[in-house]
């Protein structure tokens, strides 16, 4: 058994050859976890401000949208939402912004400007959801413009997910608008299908009557 000057020089020899790398680590694991405080409460204020400034877009939107348009409010709109895409451009609100800001233009008929909102939503990492919701309005946005050929093959093969019913009533409007009556009517019974888990659709009912009455 150690006598207690044994033990205080076991103890000294011990911490001259593990105390520096102790202390580095208790140090590190200290600095790890302000860090990722810090980083937690930078992130709860950047949604913060986020969430602020969406909300201030959207009021002007309300705002400016209408018979009576109100310009300064639409121009404000656009600035917040300009800045929601360069300061907070990983945000799910800046990719709200830009989809609000291009139903603005579709509104005014800039459909290219709504096509460049779109695409920047699409450019910036979505979720799946918010991937497949944007990818059919660019869809729809190409048909408007005369190129139904362009809209198809964008939503061809689309991993549309729960999603499902309503890309394939896309696709039944722009093959019917082609006059490719077949193929419109598979693509609505496709939707109609998909839509059994999600929901009758009393419209879709409708397009497909309409096409056996056209038949007759």
């Amino acid at each position: 058994m150690r006598t207690e000057e044994e033990q205080i020089q076991a103890f000294k020899q011990w911490w001259k050859e593990n105390g520096k790398s102790l202390i580095l680590g208790v140090g590190l694991a200290v600095a790890i976890v302000v860090g990722w405080r810090g980083w937690q409460e930078r992130q709860a204020i950047e949604a913060e401000n986020a969430s602020v400034l969406y909300q201030n877009m959207v009021d002007a939107v309300e705002s400016g949208i209408g018979p009576l348009q109100d310009q300064d409010q639409l121009a404000t709109a656009k600035h917040l939402a300009g800045q929601l895409k360069d300061d907070y451009s990983d945000s799910t609100y800046a990719k709200f912004a830009a989809l609000v800001q291009a139903r603005v233009a579709v509104e005014s008929k800039d459909y290219d400007t709504a096509l460049a909102e779109i695409d920047w939503v699409l450019g910036n990492q979505p979720t799946q959801e918010m991937m497949v919701i944007a990818t059919m309005r660019k869809a729809r946005l190409l048909a408007e413009k005369g190129d139904r050929d362009a809209a198809l093959s964008l939503i061809a093969g689309l991993n549309a997910g729960n999603f499902k019913a309503s890309v394939e009533e896309l696709k039944g409007d722009l093959l019917l608008a082609k006059g490719d009556k077949d193929a419109a009517r598979a693509a609505y019974e496709a939707a109609q299908a998909a839509a059994q888990q999600s929901g009758s659709r009393p419209l879709l009912n409708i397009k497909l009557d309409d096409l056996a009455v056209g038949d007759k």
